[in-house]
């Protein structure tokens, strides 16, 4: 456990918390976060969670804009359906990734763990993408992906973080309370 560890922890456990409560804060507090992850998993030779934090770097300024535009009246972020179809393509397209990423990483570096590292990853991206256009469904898919992350970063050795993707679990289905609320309340209209 690092210095830059604990950092990268408590700043990523307020990141998520502020993206459950659906405050626009979170963005800038994700994208400090994701900087740091990108040193540690550098350090660790994760190679393709590393690239995600580039990646997720993008993603959230994206998520920020569109964030920033999808407000009510009152200044709440309004929580948009995932229709069947979304969902399809998102998991084909995380699949896809997977591959990709994971035959990539695994002929032309020393990535410790290619295939698992690949996958988790390419559906990260997806998770992220489906927060950034605000579906409550990213919640579920954020609780899979993190359970499967718990076992990575203990096998690496990198139990604060592993205790933080545990704490995300919990967080996730608290955010995917919320926002599957607000979706409903979106979906039945305004009450008097």
């Amino acid at each position: 456990m690092s210095s830059l560890e604990i950092i990268a922890v408590t700043i990523s456990f307020l990141g998520i918390w502020l993206t459950a409560q659906r405050k626009l804060l979170c963005w800038p507090v994700n994208f400090l976060a994701c900087a740091l992850y990108f040193k540690l998993f550098l350090d660790v030779r994760l190679y393709s969670d590393m690239m995600l934090q580039a990646l997720f770097g993008i993603a959230i300024i994206y998520g920020w804009i569109i964030w920033a535009r999808g407000k009510d009246d009152a200044g709440e972020v309004v929580v948009r359906p995932l229709s069947p179809v979304q969902a399809g393509a998102g998991l084909g397209g995380g699949v896809v990734g997977a591959v990709t990423i994971g035959w990539f990483t695994s002929h032309y570096t020393d990535a410790a763990l290619p295939w698992m590292d690949a996958t988790l990853s390419s559906f990260s991206l997806v998770a992220q993408y489906w927060t950034a256009r605000r579906h409550a469904a990213s919640w579920l898919l954020w609780i899979v992906v993190d359970t499967l992350y718990v076992g990575m970063f203990a096998f690496k050795g990198l139990w604060l973080t592993g205790g933080l993707y545990a704490a995300m679990i919990v967080l996730a289905v608290v955010g995917y309370r919320r926002w599957l609320r607000a979706q409903q309340e979106v979906e039945s209209g305004p009450t008097l």
